[in-house]
């Protein structure tokens, strides 16, 4: 993992953004907008991965999603909604693994203009909201109700961290899904973050806070989003923060969903630990996963 020191302008956030979440996902919004410059390199890429009926997800995702054409007793998966969806990519795969409609939620204008623009190059049934995650509709736009149709609620890697009220989060899942179906989780483990490889490629300590709370950041990892046309010095803030395991399986509980799987994974899912030695990776947490059904 790249030191971010390197590549970051980075802050604790102050208690006064940290009183206001909405706020900071605004500022993320913004940096997110910013961002959508490296995705459109990747546009078509995803249209051809798409097209070939591929799927930009992870074995381990494979694993947990299953059969969304066998789903719901042979009924299969009506509708799948991916929150932080980003360009689509992820969102458009779900669709090519058999669910019959998707829906894609995400905080960014400029991510939601290249979802658009891959559902008209491939031809997916897909709908896209800009929306905080937070203020999720309750219903589409003239077509009928969104809460309670998920039969597949997925959020997906690299989304729990840009979040700063997981209880409100979790409150939306549940609402979402519809009483016979799942949520899938797979994000990157917040214990990442403590170990990093030292020159000879072996598993090191870092002096990361685990308990840390949000900061603020600009800039991108090279591993992540790399540079962008933006001087770093002018991008926008974003703010991000590390949830604690305890913290999310928590909230999830709160909101009254029923936790089937907390599992965690050694897969590196941004290769952020390229450079650990291949004997020694499979060894520390790098990622997590938790499957849930509504809980009536």
């Amino acid at each position: 993992m790249t030191d971010e020191s390197e590549t970051r302008n980075v802050r604790p956030a102050t208690d006064v953004e940290r009183s206001d979440p909405r706020a900071m996902h605004a500022a993320n919004r913004a940096a997110w907008d910013q961002a959508a410059e490296r995705y459109e390199g990747w546009f078509d890429e995803a249209v051809a991965l798409i097209r070939a009926g591929g799927s930009n997800l992870f074995p381990v995702e494979h694993d947990l999603i299953g059969d969304l054409r066998a789903a719901n007793g042979g009924a299969g998966t009506g509708r799948a909604i991916h929150l932080q969806c980003a360009a689509g990519r992820d969102t458009l795969s779900l669709w090519n693994l058999g669910a019959r409609e998707v829906v894609g939620i995400d905080i960014s204008p400029r991510m939601l203009e290249l979802a658009a623009r891959l559902t008209d190059a491939t031809g997916a049934p897909a709908t896209w909201i800009e929306a905080d995650v937070l203020d999720t509709p309750h219903e589409l736009d003239g077509t009928g109700e969104l809460d309670g149709t998920g039969d597949l609620v997925y959020t997906g890697r690299g989304a729990i961290i840009w979040l700063q009220d997981l209880d409100a989060w979790a409150a939306v899942l549940r609402r979402l899904l519809s009483p016979m179906g799942r949520l899938v989780i797979f994000d990157g483990h917040p214990a990442e973050w403590l170990f990093d490889a030292d020159e000879e490629g072996r598993w090191i300590a870092t002096d990361y806070d685990y308990f840390g709370g949000a900061e603020a950041s600009r800039g991108w990892a090279p591993e992540y989003i790399d540079h962008l046309s933006v001087a770093e010095d002018d991008q926008s803030w974003k703010f991000a923060r590390a949830w604690t395991l305890g913290e999310i399986v928590t909230a999830l509980l709160g909101a009254g969903l029923r936790l089937e799987t907390v599992a965690e994974h050694p897969v590196d899912w941004w290769a952020g630990h390229r450079d650990i030695r291949p004997e020694l990776r499979g060894r520390v947490p790098l990622s997590f996963s938790i499957t849930a059904t509504r809980g009536d």
